[in-house]
């Protein structure tokens, strides 16, 4: 005789666990959260002073960008997610965009490929943040939405202005920012 809708008494028909795509998983959000810059560096009230010049203010603001990308980023969809508490449906839309996000930009290993070219990292965040905005567009919370963009982008340009710096130090591919957002690859 069979129990049809009985629970499982035995520790055999629960559902294995598959502890290697897990450590995977956690291994790619450690080295994905490794890219940011530490918030420590990040917000240093000893190296923060206005510029001296409008030249040094805009030196300041493309190399704390290019620096401070990640973490920016982070900044704008907190902004972001905060404006959004009242919608519910663009919070919803918000939440699986935040999903895409964390695999196409924060936990990425490799360069993303199409049709032999090397997507840019600059390149995925602008597309990505094009496709956020409008599909938040899309559900009526317009005002929250831009509010929310204007705040994010004042701060962001705020703490770009404001951070020195001199204790900074680039790699080199951060360094070139006059590289373009598609590089051609090798052919094999």
């Amino acid at each position: 005789m069979t129990n049809y809708g009985a629970i499982p008494t035995s520790s055999h028909a629960s559902p294995v666990v598959d502890l290697e795509s897990l450590s995977r998983a956690k291994h790619r959000i450690k080295a994905g959260l490794a890219t940011r810059r530490p918030w420590r560096v990040m917000f240093d009230f000893h190296s923060m002073g206005l510029p001296h010049s409008v030249s040094d203010a805009f030196t300041r603001t493309k190399t704390n960008l290019a620096y401070f990308r990640m973490n920016y980023a982070v900044v704008v969809l907190i902004v972001i997610f905060f404006s959004l508490i009242w919608h519910p449906t663009s919070l919803i839309v918000f939440t699986v965009l935040v999903a895409v996000w964390i695999f196409l930009y924060f936990l990425r290993d490799e360069p993303i490929k199409l049709f032999r070219y090397q997507i840019d990292d600059r390149t995925v965040l602008v597309i990505l943040s094009v496709i956020t905005v409008v599909l938040l567009l899309l559900t009526n919370a317009t005002f929250n939405i831009v509010g929310a963009l204007v705040t994010g982008a004042v701060l962001v340009l705020i703490h770009a202005v404001v951070r020195k710096t001199e204790d900074l130090f680039l790699d080199e591919e951060a360094a070139t920012t006059e590289t373009s957002g598609l590089t051609s690859y090798p052919s094999t």
